[in-house]
C-alpha cells in the first residue's frame, strides 16, 4: 500500500480516501508518520489500562471470599498482562522498547479516592482515567471489574474494525477473553447481591464507577474522533458507544435488582 490505491476502473484515491472507505494497512513500512502517530496513542491507551487494569487488580486475589473467586482475579489479572504485551509486540515493531516501556510508569499507583482525575490523558502515562481511583475492598473490585469490563467490550467490538489489520487481529484475539472478564465479575456481582450488607455496598459502589466509567469513551463531541473516522482507526461516536453501554449495564443490573 501506498499513497495511492488503484480502483478497479483504474482511478485512483488517496490514502486517506482509501482508509476513510474500509481500506487496511498491514505493515508499519506503510503507515504514513501522522497515522502512525495516532496509531501508537491509541495502543499506548490500551497497554497502559491493561497494565494499570492488572495491577489494581492484584489485590483482588487476597480479598476474594473464596477459591472460585481467587482463581478469577489471578485469571484477571495474569491475562491483562498478557494483552499488553501481544499489543506492546504491535508496538515494538515501531521502535517501541519494550522493556522501558513497562517500567516507564508505577502502574499500582493511584489517586485518593475522592480525587477528581481530568478524562484526558496524564502526560506520558496513557491510562483510562478510571485507572488511577483506588479500589476498596472485594465487593468494590467485582463492581469496577463488571462496569469497566462491559466498557471494554463495546469498545473492543468496535476497535476490531480498525484500519491497521495486525492491530485488528490481536484486538479480535483478545475480546473473547475480555468479554469472559466481564462475565466473571457479573457472576461475582450475582453471589455480591445474595446478601443485605454486601448488596448495599454494591450499590454504593455502583454509584461510584457509573460516572468514571463513562468518562472512559471520552467527549461526545470530539474533534479527535472525525480525525481518527478518516483514519478508519474509529467508527462509532463516543456518545453512541456510551449510550449502548449504559443500557447493557443497566439492563444487567436491574437483572441482578442492583439498578
Amino acid at each position: 500500500m501506498t499513497n495511492e490505491a488503484t480502483l478497479p476502473d483504474d482511478e485512483t484515491m488517496t490514502l486517506s480516501d482509501y482508509l476513510e472507505k474500509g481500506g487496511k494497512l498491514t505493515s508499519p513500512e506503510n503507515v504514513p508518520a501522522r497515522y502512525r502517530g495516532e496509531l501508537l496513542r491509541l495502543m499506548s491507551s490500551f497497554v497502559d489500562s491493561e497494565l494499570a487494569g492488572s495491577a489494581g487488580f492484584a489485590d483482588a486475589i487476597n480479598w476474594a471470599p473464596g477459591l472460585k473467586e481467587r482463581i478469577a482475579a489471578c485469571r484477571i489479572t495474569l491475562e491483562k498482562v498478557d494483552h499488553a504485551e501481544r499489543i506492546l509486540d504491535l508496538m515494538g515493531d515501531f521502535g517501541t522498547d519494550k522493556a522501558l516501556y513497562t517500567n516507564a510508569h508505577s502502574w499500582s499507583q493511584r489517586r485518593d479516592r475522592d480525587a477528581h482525575v481530568d478524562p484526558k490523558r496524564q502526560g506520558g502515562d496513557m491510562r483510562l482515567s478510571v485507572f488511577h481511583y483506588p479500589l476498596e475492598g472485594w465487593t468494590d473490585a467485582v463492581v469496577m471489574n463488571f462496569l469497566m469490563g462491559l466498557a471494554t467490550v463495546h469498545q473492543l467490538k468496535e476497535q476490531v474494525l480498525t484500519s491497521y489489520q495486525p492491530l485488528s487481529e490481536e484486538f479480535r484475539a483478545i475480546l473473547p477473553k475480555e468479554t469472559r472478564h466481564m462475565e466473571l465479575g457479573q457472576e461475582g456481582l450475582a453471589r455480591v447481591s445474595e446478601t443485605p450488607d454486601t448488596r448495599d455496598e454494591a450499590v454504593a459502589s455502583i454509584a461510584y464507577w457509573m460516572p468514571k466509567v463513562a468518562e472512559t469513551f471520552g467527549p461526545a463531541h470530539s474533534s479527535r474522533f472525525d480525525r481518527l473516522k478518516k483514519m478508519g482507526l474509529r467508527h462509532t461516536e463516543n456518545e453512541t458507544l456510551r449510550r449502548a453501554w449504559k443500557a447493557d449495564a443497566e439492563a444487567r443490573l436491574a437483572s441482578l435488582k442492583l439498578a
